[in-house]
């Protein structure tokens, strides 16, 4: 199995032209003529991850967030992203990002969160994709609980469906209110709080609230927050990336191994002299 063989059949899950304008999706370095036998997913490509990925002898490693989004002249192995990618190629490791063409793939990001966090039955896009005529494909997810419960389970329980990171979940809201229709995003989330109230949601579940636009929300009323850490929100997906990637190289028959990396690479790392937890 080559390389371009890897990334036709990842692409034709998760297609390029999905992606946002300006996001920088596809292959990084890497030879499409290399043999590829091992592959690591994770969130982010930073050193520790790239150290995990050699360590394990990956040929490719798939990642969601992009190593260089915004343009670069150069990448000389003295700053910290150049340093990546010569380890990257000197280690004949592939690097390959799935970004924003990930969130909005049917199944997707937003898929595997909802899941992590126990929505069950149908799910819809909260922000639709105006190009797709099926209309399933989009950013976030609006999907139901099985039963309602109070605000307060909820965010238990998508505490307990992530993976732990220093800050936890945050909640706003009253937490004795019964919640059911939840909407969901992996990823910064606050530009989708006008869709998750116009879906009719009891909650919103995302990433990287600002003060002021949750706070805002907060005062009209209606719909709860809940804030989980970025990289928690969307390392559910990698999993499914990683089985739905190996179902189209042939499944059981294939040769190549996934690997899902546990290293938490959230940015923050402590919080100190928070007050107790409900």
């Amino acid at each position: 199995m080559t390389l371009h063989d890897v990334i036709a059949a990842f692409e034709s899950i998760y297609d390029p032209a999905w992606a946002a304008s300006w996001d920088a999706v596809g292959l990084v370095c890497g030879d499409p003529a290399q043999e590829v036998s091992r592959i690591m997913f994770a969130v982010d490509p930073v050193a520790a991850v790239v150290e995990e990925a050699v360590a394990w002898n990956a040929d490719l490693l798939i990642t969601h967030h992009p190593l260089l989004l915004r343009g670069v002249h150069g990448v000389p192995a003295t700053t910290p992203k150049g340093r990546l990618v010569h380890r990257l190629i000197s280690s004949g490791t592939a690097l390959y990002t799935a970004h924003t063409n990930a969130d909005v793939a049917d199944p997707g990001v937003s898929d595997a969160l909802a899941a992590a966090v126990g929505l069950c039955g149908p799910l819809r896009p909260l922000d639709p994709d105006p190009t797709d005529p099926a209309g399933r494909r989009g950013i976030g997810r609006v999907g139901e609980l099985a039963r309602p419960v109070p605000l307060r389970l909820f965010a238990r329980q998508a505490a307990a469906g992530l993976p732990a990171t220093a800050t936890g979940v945050r909640v706003c809201g009253d937490l004795d209110r019964p919640v059911r229709t939840v909407a969901v995003s992996g990823g910064a989330g606050d530009s989708l709080l006008g869709a998750a109230r116009a879906a009719g949601a009891d909650v919103f579940l995302t990433s990287d609230l600002r003060h002021h636009p949750a706070s805002e929300f907060a005062e009209e009323g209606g719909v709860a927050l809940v804030e989980v850490a970025h990289w928690a929100g969307e390392w559910p997906w990698l999993a499914d990336g990683a089985a739905r990637l190996t179902r189209a190289l042939g499944g059981e028959a294939t040769n190549v191994e996934t690997r899902v990396s546990a290293l938490v690479t959230d940015a923050w790392t402590e919080v100190i002299g928070a007050p107790g937890r409900s």
